[in-house]
């Protein structure tokens, strides 16, 4: 588990966490970028979007190993969202837009997504290699 106050200083953070886990499980040199991608994506989401950079909120990380794959969730303390109304970032006129993609990369990288707790929550999977 990790427990992040929500300031940009705490991301790189995530990159540790991920290594530690990558070298316990054995993760693939293919795998690990997604997960390393999409984890650092939802904690950047949860501190910047669900808490609003405030450090007196935190941001949860917690992973659990399953059967197929493993799986990480991000919980943050804020209002929630509901993320069908995320805008595409692949139109036109997203394009040459500043940020805005998170959501995207989470779903394209991950085998797997939920939003859970009204959005506060994101549990993404992935499968690993036997």
């Amino acid at each position: 588990m990790l427990k992040l106050k929500s300031s940009p200083k705490s991301i790189c953070k995530v990159e540790g966490f991920v290594q530690r886990i990558a070298t316990k499980y054995e993760i693939s040199e293919n795998r690990y970028p997604d997960i390393l991608i999409s984890l650092t994506e939802a904690v950047c989401n949860a501190i910047v979007h669900g808490n609003g950079s405030n450090e007196d909120k935190i941001v949860d990380v917690t992973m659990e190993k399953k059967a197929q794959g493993i799986s990480f969730r991000v919980s943050d303390q804020g209002r929630g969202f509901d993320p069908s109304n995320v805008p595409d970032p692949t139109t036109t006129e997203a394009l040459e837009c500043c940020g805005g993609r998170g959501v995207h990369i989470i779903n394209q990288l991950s085998d797997k997504v939920k939003y859970l707790n009204n959005g506060r929550t994101v549990e993404m999977f992935f499968t690993l290699d036997s």
